[in-house]
């Protein structure tokens, strides 16, 4: 049975992680990524949760009209994300939703098959 969802011609879905590795529309990408339904880049951040900061998110905030919702993927397990963040975030148009990387992906395709402005930043495992 197939169970992938029916999506757009040219939408991005994730459709693997592991490994540090993210598959997306049959392209591979090493380390954190940035999901949205018209497109895949990098992420350019390499440090650790713990030093994610307001100006990591400066590309996602330029576009923040076409966001509805950010799904942010802390990696392997659920990590907290600081209220303060979050808040200064919502100041600049973006709502974030943090939680395992793995979830991120589901609900990242979940959403964008529903036809939601959703984007997913996604940190590897």
């Amino acid at each position: 049975m197939d169970v992938t969802p029916l999506v757009r011609k040219g939408t991005q879905i994730i459709q693997s992680y592991s490994g540090g590795r993210f598959k997306v529309s049959g392209a591979v990408y090493d380390g954190a990524v940035i999901v949205r339904p018209e497109g895949t880049t990098p992420w350019e951040f390499s440090g650790a949760f713990e030093e994610i900061g307001a100006q990591d998110f400066d590309a996602l905030a330029a576009q923040a009209d076409e966001i509805d919702v950010v799904l942010l993927g802390t990696g392997n397990g659920m990590k907290f994300f600081p209220p303060i963040l979050k808040d200064k975030l919502k100041s600049r148009g973006l709502m974030i939703e943090a939680m395992d990387t793995g979830a991120a992906c589901r609900t990242y395709n979940v959403l964008m098959a529903e036809g939601r402005r959703v984007a997913a930043v996604l940190l590897p495992f």
